[in-house]
């Protein structure tokens, strides 16, 4: 089974170094999961160097929540992971991290503006907030796995973001935009000169993209 899974493992482990060298997280923060089947996800382990992220180290789980790699201990958030994969059958790949302009958000009353630009509409449209529970928790697990069905992209209150797509590419699309969002959002506040979209224009982006 290991052999089966090597070329997407390395994928994962490839898109987790890419994650922690662009800053999107941290040596020991975020984590990343692949669906390679209806009930087999791979996931990025716990306490692990990011920025050195190896294929061998890249656990095999099951939906219900087998580990397959005993040698690997899966990521503190694997059960949040799983839930949202229970949830919703066409998510294939989930991105959590803490950038770090997105995740100031989660800690402000305050939301990012991803209406600022046509990129940042189409790609994140409107993130949801999920409210505070302690991370690596069932109640987390729960909380984001209820948000997912609202939204591809998520806040976790005082924490960071949670992002899902239809692939790996397409879920670190979404948090890297949306870390360009943030920052958007803070450096219009501070000039204080923002000019949005009009609502014209955001329903005809939602329509061609969303």
């Amino acid at each position: 089974m290991k052999k089966k899974y090597r070329k997407n493992r390395k994928k994962v482990a490839r898109f987790m170094r890419r994650l922690y060298l662009k800053g999107l997280t941290t040596t020991s923060g975020g984590n990343i999961s692949l669906r390679v089947s209806d009930d087999i996800i791979l996931i990025t382990p716990s306490a692990t160097d990011k920025g050195e992220m190896r294929w061998k180290e890249i656990g095999i789980m099951t939906i219900p929540g087998e580990n397959l790699t005993p040698e690997n201990k899966p990521s503190i958030e694997s059960e949040m992971h799983l839930r949202i994969y229970r949830t919703n059958r066409d998510v294939k790949a989930i991105v959590h991290a803490h950038p770090v302009f997105a995740s100031s958000f989660t800690a402000m009353d305050c939301k990012i503006d991803t209406s600022l630009t046509a990129e940042a509409r189409a790609i994140c449209g409107e993130p949801v907030f999920v409210p505070y529970a302690l991370m690596g928790s069932s109640g987390l697990a729960e909380r984001a796995a209820t948000c997912s069905a609202e939204a591809d992209i998520m806040l976790l209150e005082n924490h960071g973001i949670i992002t899902t797509g239809s692939s790996l590419l397409n879920a670190f699309d979404k948090i890297e935009v949306l870390e360009n969002a943030a920052k958007m959002t803070f450096i219009t506040s501070v000039a204080g000169k923002s000019k949005r979209l009009s609502q014209k224009q955001l329903k005809e982006i939602d329509k061609l993209f969303r």
